[in-house]
């Protein structure tokens, strides 16, 4: 039985003028000890999906349908009480920003030690010592002086690295990680990922990775999920998706990545943009900016089809055994 299993997964969002739409009908499963990287561009409804999983969507944003099964226990339907005890013991989560993460006024070994002793029996000495080793695991050099220091006193670096140890201070089976490497240098980028790497891979974690950075991805991910539009368009082993990708805007990805060694001129371009909610077209909602659309594209939705091992897109040029 997989970890974590997304069900036919929608998202919306209630107006004077009718419901939104921003995640519409994704399903997808993750086991434990394995990373899936959720790709697209701004808007296409990662972070919602990430903040669905949590317990923590910003109302008037809703859960209207699907299910969201954590360990075989469905949680999308827990009462907010019952979901915040699962918060924290069971799914941790690593945010863009460390500083919108931690509170400035406590030091981070307070933060830390009330985080432990709300979710494990611990008593206020054992619970100093796990913030240290915490501290410690996570490469924070000196922590027997830094659980002291307030998060204003650490670098970039430093402070994403306490957000993780916080995530994984009740040793959750899950970890949704919201874009954790976004608003630090490249060299520190590298060395949050191998971070991830290495805690789901001794501890056992299964790691939902949002990012819109395919490089991140490429690195870090087992398994790849795309989403467009709030849309779920390319699902599979990180290897396929990245080497063979079978969706257009997959494929449009990948291609305006710059390789080294590569005697190109000009990287590929996807042109337009994404659709806003309000707007999405019907058929394949990629269709407006898809070099290969055709008659059927603009008029009827594309479901997710076997394209090879453990791989799927929802693509009409797929199904009908073209495209590369």
């Amino acid at each position: 039985m997989p970890l974590l299993e997304v069900e036919d997964l929608v998202v919306e969002f209630p107006t004077r003028r009718g419901r939104l739409v921003a995640v519409d009908r994704v399903s997808f499963t993750i086991e434990a000890g394995q990373v899936l990287g959720m790709v697209g561009e701004s808007g296409a409804g990662k972070s919602l999906t990430g903040m669905a999983i949590i317990g923590l969507l910003e109302p008037p944003g809703r859960i209207a349908g699907g299910s969201i099964r954590l360990e075989g226990r469905r949680i999308d339907d827990l009462p907010p009480e019952a979901m915040r005890r699962i918060r924290g013991r069971k799914i941790g989560a690593i945010f863009q920003d460390p500083l919108t993460s931690l509170n400035p006024l406590l030091t981070i070994g307070r933060q830390l030690e009330e985080t432990i002793r709300t979710h494990l029996d611990l008593d206020a000495g054992a619970a100093r010592v796990r913030a240290i080793g915490l501290l410690r695991e996570v490469g924070i050099p000196a922590p027997e002086r830094r659980i002291d220091a307030f998060p204003h006193e650490l670098s970039g670096g430093m402070r994403q690295r306490v957000v993780i140890a916080l995530a994984l201070a009740a040793e959750p089976a899950l970890v949704v990680a919201d874009e954790p490497t976004t608003a630090l240098d490249v060299s520190i980028q590298a060395q949050i990922v191998q971070l991830l790497k290495r805690l789901c891979r001794e501890h056992g974690t299964a790691v939902l990775l949002v990012t819109h950075d395919m490089g991140v991805i490429a690195e870090t991910a087992d398994r790849v999920a795309v989403l467009y539009a709030g849309r779920l368009v390319e699902l599979g082993p990180v290897e396929a998706v990245i080497r063979r990708p079978r969706h257009p805007y997959t494929q449009g990805l990948m291609g305006a990545i710059p390789r080294i060694g590569a005697r190109k001129g000009r990287l590929v371009q996807i042109e337009g943009s994404m659709p806003r909610l309000d707007a999405i077209p019907p058929g394949c909602a990629f269709h407006p900016r898809c070099p290969h659309a055709f008659a059927r594209c603009r008029t009827e939705r594309p479901e997710l089809v076997t394209t090879g091992p453990a791989h799927r897109a929802a693509c009409w040029r797929v199904e009908a055994g073209e495209g590369s």
